[in-house]
């Protein structure tokens, strides 16, 4: 996580002290590398002497559990210690510790202050405010303060038992510096929690001391005995016991250490930040309402006593056909296994896969139907093999214009889907085979010497089929097409371009084009202006040819209606209020 995690203690003689800090330290940076990262008013610090050089930069990465400890920077002055122990953490010349994250390769390093100068102004700020000025009622709890010069600060303070004290407590701090302010608001519950509980182990020490001592000999009486005696003569002795003394813990130091560093680690990972796209893309639009749609359909069967949703054609959900002819491949059971994987390797993976399958001419035939929105019609007994192929070619499409019936044991019209899947057996009506309208691919046993080239050495089982495309409407092989056509063929037969690629090369041509499909419905459904409008609209998106417009008019059917219903509202709300005035 991106902060310093601090304890510190009001000393009767010298005021606020820091006491222990844990900060993170990357790999080692040039001098004054970063320096700029975090500003503030320089004080005089402790000099480096050698060891580890600290980064001016904290950054947010994770320690490995069980870290070991070591040693890593030297100790603090002489000059900002009372001449007992009460602001020293560390005993002169102890190193200090360090953790190792074997994972990250980042260290968290502990010792009484920051290396440096300007971590140790913005630390020794933070620890002055907190144990003064910025202070719960009652002087003990949370609290968030700070600026975008300083840092901001979250603080919790709290009291230890000391016989010897006067009040007989001292009065500590534990705080979080860091430079993002939303991300330390965030996480003020996890920190309030797991800072109590350190609180509470201190606490809980020091009391068992300080009830030991006040048995063994009780203060209080013997205060009122001298109570004629110079008080600060009389604490000049007792008045900066350590924490270690008052909590009869040794170890104390490289506990909070483990602790500390743990709290950097586990705050740093329980928040992670995402890339937001801004306004939800058509597809995801199309995608909630499908999802709304389908669940206020089921929610209506359930509630019909005595009624059953008809089973006489299959349904279309979300580009998907819920068939009760033919149960989903991925739920039949199949007690061969080998047979199972040898049928998962007869699919399409990709559509370069698809276009040197078919060979290009009959994959420009199959992706030119595909974009005008015209019926796609596979036959074939391998049900998988039918399902990746319109899983490859529905990418070219947005979502609200997909429609799919994987596998039908009958023929189903064109206004129900645009991509169907049939067995062998099924008898195709002779006006969709002769129709411009329609693209038949038949699959069919291949012969020996029908060899087609493959993309993966684990695909060779699709050289069993022969795919033949036939249309009422062949695409000449000099035709021009849709201009999305001709960039999609560009990005697949890029071989310097992985899959994933041209994937994302996909996406950003659909988005391309479903904005120029925006412009044209609000140009002529919204609008309603007139043709000769309409075509100067079309030049000036680079789309006037014959087949963009039938592209763009076919993907306007994919438009959500959370779009168009939003799109209508703005048009005509300057209308009725004009009419209101």
């Amino acid at each position: 996580m991106n902060a310093i995690v601090a304890l510190c203690h009001f000393c009767e003689l010298h005021g606020p002290r820091t006491l222990f800090c844990t900060e993170v330290l990357h790999s080692p940076l040039p001098q004054g590398a970063g320096s700029g990262d975090i500003s503030g008013q320089n004080e005089q610090a402790e000099e480096e002497e050698g060891g580890i050089q600290m980064s001016s930069r904290i950054r947010s990465h994770s320690p490995a559990e069980g870290a070991s400890a070591d040693s890593s920077s030297p100790g603090p002055k002489k000059s900002d210690m009372c001449e007992a122990s009460g602001c020293r953490s560390l005993a002169g010349g102890h190193p200090g510790y360090v953790s190792h994250d074997k994972e990250t390769s980042i260290k968290y390093v502990s010792h009484q202050h920051p290396n440096h100068p300007q971590l140790f102004s913005i630390v020794r700020q933070a620890c002055v405010r907190s144990l003064s000025c910025e202070v719960c009622p009652g002087r003990e709890g949370p609290i968030f303060f700070g600026d975008e010069q300083h840092g901001f600060v979250f603080s919790h303070t709290f009291f230890i038992k000391d016989s010897l004290a006067r009040g007989f407590q001292r009065w500590y701090s534990i705080i979080t510096i860091m430079m993002d302010r939303i991300y330390l608001i965030n996480s003020w519950p996890f920190l309030l929690g797991k800072i109590r509980g350190i609180i509470d182990e201190l606490q809980g020490k020091a009391l068992k001391v300080f009830e030991a001592e006040q048995f063994g000999c009780p203060q209080r009486a013997q205060r009122m005995n001298t109570a004629f005696t110079p008080f600060l003569h009389q604490r000049n002795g007792n008045a900066a016991r350590s924490l270690t003394s008052l909590t009869n813990d040794e170890n104390l130091w490289a506990c909070l250490h483990t602790s500390f560093a743990w709290l950097l680690k586990a705050c740093g990972s329980r928040l992670t930040e995402k890339l937001l796209e801004g306004a939800p893309t058509e597809d995801t639009l199309v995608q909630m309402e499908k999802l709304a749609d389908l669940k206020e359909e089921s929610e209506g069967w359930d509630g019909s006593e005595g009624e059953e949703k008809p089973s006489s054609q299959p349904d279309v959900v979300e580009g998907q056909e819920l068939s009760k002819s033919s149960p989903e491949p991925s739920l039949m059971p199949d007690c061969n296994s080998w047979n199972v994987a040898h049928r998962r390797l007869s699919v399409f993976r990709s559509l370069r896969h698809m276009r040197q399958v078919l060979g290009a001419s009959a994959f420009r035939m199959l992706a030119w139907h595909v974009l005008m929105g015209n019926q796609v019609i596979w036959k074939a007994r391998d049900m998988d093999l039918v399902q990746s192929a319109f899983d490859v070619l529905r990418t070219m499409l947005p979502v609200g214009c997909v429609r799919i019936i994987p596998y039908s044991e009958q023929y189903e019209e064109a206004y129900r889907c645009n991509f169907l899947g049939l067995s062998p057996h099924v008898q195709i009506p002779p006006h969709i085979l002769s129709s411009e309208f329609a693209v038949l691919v038949e699959v069919r046993a291949a012969t020996r010497s029908s060899l087609y080239p493959t993309l993966f050495d684990d695909e060779q089982s699709l050289n069993k089929y022969e795919f033949v495309v036939t249309s009422g409407s062949p695409v000449a092989a000099d035709r021009v097409g849709p201009t999305i056509l001709n960039k999609i063929e560009a990005a697949l037969t890029n071989q310097n371009l992985s899959v994933d690629v041209v994937d994302q090369c996909l996406v950003c041509l659909k988005e391309e084009w479903m904005n120029k499909v925006k412009v044209l419905f609000k140009f002529t459904k919204v609008d309603s202006r007139p043709k000769e409008d309409t075509q100067k609209l079309l030049s000036i998106l680079g789309a006037a040819e014959e087949d963009n417009v039938k592209l763009l008019k076919f993907w306007m059917t994919g438009l959500s209606k959370t779009y168009k219903s939003h799109l209508m509202s703005t048009v005509r709300s300057p209308t009725s209020s004009e009419s209101r005035n």
